[in-house]
């Protein structure tokens, strides 16, 4: 499976395009020491009103889907304790909240965070948000299937762009645990 850069006007490798990214997402891309050189993170220049899944792969190929990945925020309670955490799925699946996140963050128990707490604590914008520049404490859950593809497309940080970056690459994230099941139909 090769890069879709074609599918894109504009396609650049992220460390040269900083100022198209948040602060937190361009920090993480200059910061970038993973096996994965940081130039093979690439930025595609996208319509804002296309960023949600469906709508962008119906835009941009319907063959997308099956190289996009959806990062959520959840909170895992757990008494008067919240845990925030981020989870990278593949867009044709969901994250399993109820089940593996709840367990995983040893919370009673565990759903989607709010937009406002979703942006405020991460400083990115609601349909944009990345595993790339994530608060230094959170944990990532990246499903195993994300891993194993050569390329995958997930937000930039904000609803205009996206990131085309090697699946392998998100495994190396601060805090990252790959976990087998994460992601279900």
């Amino acid at each position: 499976m090769r890069a879709p850069i074609g599918h894109f006007d504009h396609a650049t490798p992220a460390p040269e395009c900083l100022g198209e990214l948040v602060g937190p997402v361009a920090d993480a891309v200059r910061a970038w020491r993973g096996t994965v050189p940081a130039e093979q993170i690439v930025y595609v220049d996208t319509d804002p009103d296309r960023a949600d899944t469906a709508t962008f792969v119906e835009h941009y190929g319907k063959e997308l889907l099956e190289q996009s990945a959806n990062c959520v925020v959840v909170a895992g309670k757990r008494g008067a304790e919240t845990t925030l955490a981020a989870c990278l799925v593949l867009s044709t699946t969901r994250v399993d909240v109820n089940g593996v996140v709840r367990r995983r963050l040893g919370a009673r128990k565990a759903s989607f965070a709010s937009m406002d707490m979703a942006t405020g604590e991460t400083g990115m914008e609601y349909g944009g948000i990345t595993p790339v520049g994530l608060p230094g404490g959170w944990p990532l859950l990246v499903d195993s299937a994300v891993v194993e593809l050569p390329y995958v497309l997930v937000g930039s940080g904000r609803r205009r762009g996206k990131l085309l970056v090697p699946g392998k690459a998100f495994g190396e994230l601060p805090n990252a645990v790959v976990i087998e099941g994460l992601g279900i139909g």
